[in-house]
């Protein structure tokens, strides 16, 4: 999916998230977009930022791999 395409039709911390995992060259973990996000890596926020990153995954804006990363689908 374009960058325009999710620009339009998602929020702006899912937009932020797709950007970092766009740019990362390989699959990513939680913590990892935690760094990227400045957020800090504590349990209650990761776990947060998971869902978020899970939800991405349902539609197949991201894609969710057997490890526990992250990827986009293109």
């Amino acid at each position: 999916m374009s960058a325009a395409w999710t620009r339009a039709v998602l929020p702006e911390d899912y937009q932020r998230i797709m950007d970092v995992v766009r740019r990362a060259d390989t699959s990513v973990m939680v913590k990892q977009v935690c760094a990227e996000l400045g957020m800090s890596a504590e349990p209650a926020r990761s776990e947060a930022l998971r869902s978020m990153l899970n939800r991405l995954a349902e539609p197949g804006w991201l894609r969710k791999l057997a490890d526990g990363k992250f990827t986009t689908t293109l």
